[in-house]
């Protein structure tokens, strides 16, 4: 079955309206991150606390450095658009820069944006849409590899670690295709399956749909959503989990975070081994043979010495290979992805 596609116009303008912490700012992160080349520069309103590192600029500042394409980079908790951006896309829109977005809410279904839309001649584009006709899953075995990143929480860099071990994969010339299951892989990857917008009994079947049988020596390499011991997210979690019916999973983890972001004061993190327990005991369900295979830690909050100790106490405790993504590579996780096969 098709799934979710879009086509995105650059250059990029990175619209971070005014988020405070660069934990909701995870599509900006990773658009500046994995499409720098797209990237012309970003809009922040008053009160905005994070930086994507590319040029601040106006309407007219955009329109002059030949902008194509504004992207929503905020993903507030609920993935609602706030009505005080609304003034600035719609200033966009009507000079004619195309507005992406892979909120909840649909920018066309907002009569001002629509307007100004109109007006300018811009697109607006809802990139989480799921493709219609979705199956419920069956639990089938299906042909090819698969590995899965999950998480202790969200924005913890399941979707980084899934790029960047598909990136390496290729690198070794083995077969690999990114799956993207979120807005902003999906934006990098030009299609996937926004899993969080499916309807719940179907979530599963968008996972099997995501990842067809392939052949025996192909890998999917599968970005996570949410956490299992997520107190919202944790249903489109197990869902992905079940539908996605992985070899192979990685854990991935925030080594700065105490608590379940955006429920501080309520929810602590859960231990590392609880999650890669929990973890594995739902994907066996479709899979009896699914192995964790490594830890990817986001360590950007310690310095080198610090992060070094850190990985090496966390793998002396699980017996696998831990690194972060970004500082270290995913090099060992490779390694352990394919041994893991035999």
């Amino acid at each position: 079955m098709p799934l979710t596609t879009v086509s995105l116009d650059p250059p990029y303008l990175l619209f971070m309206g005014d988020v405070g912490d660069d934990g909701h700012a995870k599509t900006g992160h990773g658009i500046a991150d994995w499409a720098s080349e797209k990237c012309a520069g970003q809009m922040r309103l008053a009160g905005c606390r994070v930086d994507m590192g590319v040029p601040e600029m106006t309407v007219e500042e955009a329109c002059a450095a030949g902008v194509r394409t504004a992207i929503v980079g905020v993903a507030p908790t609920g993935g609602q658009l706030p009505a005080a951006w609304l003034p600035s896309l719609s200033d966009l829109a009507r000079a004619g820069i195309h507005i992406a977005s892979g909120l909840h809410s649909k920018l066309s279904a907002i009569p001002e944006l629509v307007e100004a839309a109109a007006v300018g001649g811009a697109r607006l584009i809802d990139v989480r849409v799921p493709p219609a006709g979705i199956p419920v899953g069956s639990g089938r075995r299906r042909s090819g590899r698969r590995v899965l990143t999950v998480g202790t929480d969200c924005a913890v860099g399941k979707k980084y670690t899934a790029l960047a071990l598909h990136r390496e994969l290729r690198r070794r010339r083995i077969n690999a295709t990114f799956r993207a299951t979120g807005q902003t892989g999906i934006m990098i990857a030009g299609q996937g399956m926004p899993i969080d917008a499916v309807v719940a009994d179907f979530i599963a079947g968008a996972a099997e749909a995501l990842s067809p049988d392939n052949a025996d020596d192909h890998w999917d390499v599968i970005e996570g959503q949410g956490s299992l011991m997520h107190p919202s997210y944790a249903g489109v979690t197990l869902g992905l989990i079940h539908g996605s019916q992985p070899d192979a999973i990685v854990l991935c983890h925030d080594a700065g975070r105490t608590e379940i972001l955006g429920y501080e004061g309520n929810f602590p993190m859960p231990e590392i081994g609880e999650v890669i327990a929990q973890a594995l005991t739902a994907a066996r369900v479709t899979n009896p043979d699914c192995v964790c295979v490594g830890i990817s830690v986001n360590t950007s909050r310690l310095d080198a010495d610090a992060r070094n100790g850190y990985l090496r106490n966390l793998e002396d405790e699980h017996e696998i290979p831990c690194v972060d993504p970004i500082a270290i590579g995913v090099g060992r996780l490779a390694d352990a992805l394919l041994e893991s096969i035999g």
